[in-house]
């Protein structure tokens, strides 16, 4: 059947051709005029199939694509990210990073029975930018490297400062080889017109054993807060060191709701005894400066108070 079809297409074919060849030999049909013909034919069948398409592209953006708005929840129109910025009223909040937190010095001391104090000395090496938090994960490790006790907690540093990492009473059964301490989650701010840390400073440091009485030694001194600013918190940290630099015991206390100019006396006691001859007393003060609302609002511009993330003393 598709033989007899096929033949009957070249027959008429044929036909076709006998008739039009003549004429156009003749001079009756010019050659030309069929190709132009065609070129025509084939012009408006693309006009045709762009109208088409045009049309296809309209209907879609007027009546099936959603439009571009800046709630959409997507980079579109001449937004700076994602529905902010360009257009939009919103203005677009700066991903601030930094240099990473360095660390300085790592130790862990036995503070009694099966317990042990570790020490982290970090410095931030950006001067216009700071962490409102950060989280810390301190390990306590066994010569083939074995964690045998960790702890987490957060914490916070201002651009340029130094400062300690101290957490307390890991308790092992294992006497450890080394310490580690890893730093995770930093939320980075930027800075205006930062220049140093608040001046809060300690006074009448004193360091003595304990004679007669409950513990074996202890250390006093007195807070004062010469800054203009109010603290939720200040957390009193002190280091016992011997004479190479080594750390021989630790201990922090915590000072809640701290007024501008205000001064408060502290003591602090170790109840034990520890190895070694305390040379040195290292008295420092970390302020919790992303809670008092007048800083915030004078170095932190657009910051506000209720949005920093509350932080947790060491």
């Amino acid at each position: 059947m598709l033989r007899k079809y096929t033949h009957s297409i070249a027959v008429e074919k044929y036909a076709i051709m006998s008739v039009i060849y003549p004429l156009i030999k003749t001079g009756l049909i010019k050659f030309s005029t069929i190709m132009s013909r065609g070129i025509k034919q084939f012009f408006v069948i693309c006009t045709y199939f762009v109208i088409t398409i045009l049309l296809g592209v309209m209907i879609y953006y007027s009546f099936i694509k959603a439009p571009e708005t800046c709630f959409d929840g997507k980079q579109n129109q001449n937004e700076q990210a994602m529905d902010c910025g360009g257009v939009c009223q919103l203005a677009c909040k700066e991903i601030v990073t930094g240099e990473e937190i360095q660390f300085q010095e790592t130790a862990f001391i036995r503070s009694g029975e099966n317990r042990y104090d570790i020490l982290g000395k970090i410095h931030n090496p950006n001067s216009e930018v700071g962490a409102t938090s950060f989280t810390y994960t301190a390990s306590l490790l066994d010569s083939a490297e074995k964690v045998l006790a960790t702890h987490s907690g957060t914490g916070y540093i201002l651009p340029l400062e130094t400062k300690y990492i101290l957490d307390f009473n890991l308790d092992i059964s294992v006497a450890p080889t080394t310490v580690s301490i890893h730093l995770s989650d930093v939320q980075w701010v930027r800075f205006s017109g930062y220049q140093e840390k608040p001046a809060v400073s300690i006074y009448q440091k004193r360091y003595d054993q304990i004679s007669s009485g409950t513990g074996f030694s202890e250390v006093f001194g007195l807070l004062s807060n010469e800054s203009s600013y109010d603290f939720r918190s200040l957390i009193v940290q002190i280091i016992l060191r011997d004479s190479t630099g080594k750390p021989l015991a630790l201990n922090s206390t915590e000072m809640n709701t701290v007024r501008s100019h205000e001064n408060r006396d502290f003591r602090l006691v170790w109840p034990s005894a520890f190895p070694g001859a305390v040379e040195n007393v290292e008295m420092v003060v970390d302020a919790d400066v992303y809670h008092s609302e007048n800083f915030i609002r004078q170095y932190l511009p657009g910051g506000k108070f209720q949005d920093i993330t509350p932080a947790r003393g060491y």
